[in-house]
Order: C-alpha cells, then sequence, then structure tokens
C-alpha cells in the first residue's frame, strides 16, 4: 500500500462474486478475500462457513482516492449486490454473506451512512437497504486459494453463475469507473 492509498472493506455476500467485481475499477490496486467482524481464531472458511463466528466474507479494497473514493465505491458496492436482503445474497444463506459496511473510522462511517440515506430515499431499490455499518476492529486474510477465485477459475460453475454477471452488470452501470486497458 502507497502513502496515497487507502482501504475499504466490504460485505456483499460471497467473497469471490464481490472481488471480480471491484478489481476492474481504475484506482483499485489490489482487492483482497477475507474475513471481519469475528475473532480471529474462527477466521478461516471452514468455522465461517458454519454461520456462527460473527464473520462476514468481506473483500478489502486497496485504492487511490485521486482516482476513485470513497463514495464511488460504495455506490459499485450498492450496485453488485441486494443490499436489501437479510443474511442473504442468492442462494448464500447466513450472516457470513450479510450486507455490510466495515468502516475505519468516523469519516468513513459519514459517507455510507450519507449513501444508504441516498439510497433509501431515490427509490434506486424497491425495497430498503438493510446493509450494516460495523466498525473494521481487524481485517483476516482468506485463505490463498481464495484470493483472485473468479480470475483464476473462469469456468467454474458457480463464477460463471454469480460473479462473471456481478462483474457485467457493474460495468455497465459504472463505466466510466472501469480500467482503461493499455
Amino acid at each position: 500500500m502507497t502513502q496515497s492509498s487507502q482501504t475499504a472493506v466490504l460485505a456483499g455476500g460471497c467473497f469471490w462474486c464481490t472481488e471480480a467485481a471491484f478489481e476492474q475499477l481504475a484506482g483499485v490496486s489490489d482487492v483482497e478475500s477475507g474475513y471481519a467482524g469475528g475473532a480471529k481464531d474462527t477466521a478461516n472458511y471452514e468455522a465461517v462457513c458454519r454461520g456462527n463466528t460473527g464473520h462476514a466474507e468481506v473483500i478489502r479494497i486497496t485504492y487511490d482516492p485521486a482516482k476513485i473514493s470513497y463514495g464511488q465505491l460504495l455506490d459499485v458496492f450498492f450496485d453488485a449486490h441486494d443490499p436489501t436482503t437479510l443474511n442473504q445474497q442468492g442462494a448464500d444463506r447466513g450472516t457470513q454473506y450479510r450486507s455490510a459496511i466495515f468502516v475505519a473510522g468516523d469519516e468513513q462511517r459519514k459517507v455510507a451512512e450519507a449513501k444508504i440515506a441516498e439510497h433509501n430515499t431515490s427509490g434506486h431499490f424497491s425495497r430498503p437497504i438493510v446493509t450494516s455499518i460495523e466498525p473494521l476492529t481487524a481485517f483476516y486474510p482468506a485463505e490463498d486459494y481464495h484470493q483472485d477465485y473468479a480470475r483464476a477459475n473462469p469456468n467454474q460453475p458457480y463464477i460463471q453463475a454469480a460473479a462473471i454477471p456481478k462483474a457485467c452488470k457493474v460495468r455497465e452501470k459504472h463505466p466510466a469507473l472501469m480500467r482503461r486497458e493499455k
């Protein structure tokens, strides 16, 4: 992480899907799958899958705020998953798949609260947003085989059915934020 980069930690269901949606954004230098919301000793896939650790599957986004703002990341976040379903994204059910913004300080909290209010009043969603705003106490990286999973396994059925459509939706809704290939 460079001196000018910042991080955002977001939970929007399966981290394979959210990771793929954010890796394509200009100004994003890294997206890492992991866990947040629970204790260090339960920060592993086997324990988190049980749904009783307090953890959510999250991504930690490292970004350059001169190229993409925290608010823009949250706009993508709200379009990359369904923030109106409680503890569920598609067929994935449980608190580990909750919609949550893990904030690192008052500024992130203020932006998150404002974005939720904006989306709730805009009619962008037909139901109220249930995304929780939670303090980021720690981020625990997921096991190596979860990192860049969609990129490494593009033909895996779940990736084809869930991750790729989310990445495509983000490209369609946020074309100005996409990384330009050289």
